[in-house]
């Protein structure tokens, strides 16, 4: 029997929207993929958004939107996520940004995972 491993995605990074229709991968080092062997699940997400505009923060798994996290202007949210699904061996998850076209600003992303 092995021990879980907790992993996490975690920055502060600067953006420019491209327009709400237009994700883009925030930063490289926002991509996670499940080692072989092991299993993962998304434990929490919090993010904070230092615009004056609702921006919108997608988790993106092998290429497809699967959860999508509106943050307020000048706001942030914490959502739990223990349970909802597995992530199996060589899962690829990035985390993408959506902005209003000529918005910038600041977002901060914690999300955590557990290896398992």
């Amino acid at each position: 029997m092995r021990e879980s491993r907790p992993r996490f995605l975690q920055g502060v990074h600067p953006f420019d929207g491209m327009g709400m229709d237009k994700p883009f991968l925030i930063d490289p080092d926002l991509t996670y993929v499940v080692p072989q062997g092991w299993e993962a699940q998304a434990v929490y997400f919090r993010a904070g958004n230092s615009s004056d505009e609702l921006v919108t923060v997608l988790l993106v798994r092998d290429g497809v939107p699967m959860r999508l996290f509106p943050i307020g202007a000048k706001d942030s949210v914490h959502v739990s996520l223990r349970i909802v699904e597995d992530l199996t061996a060589d899962t690829c998850i990035e985390v993408h940004l959506a902005a209003p076209a000529s918005t910038s600003g600041w977002i901060v992303v914690d999300l955590g995972l557990m290896e398992v």
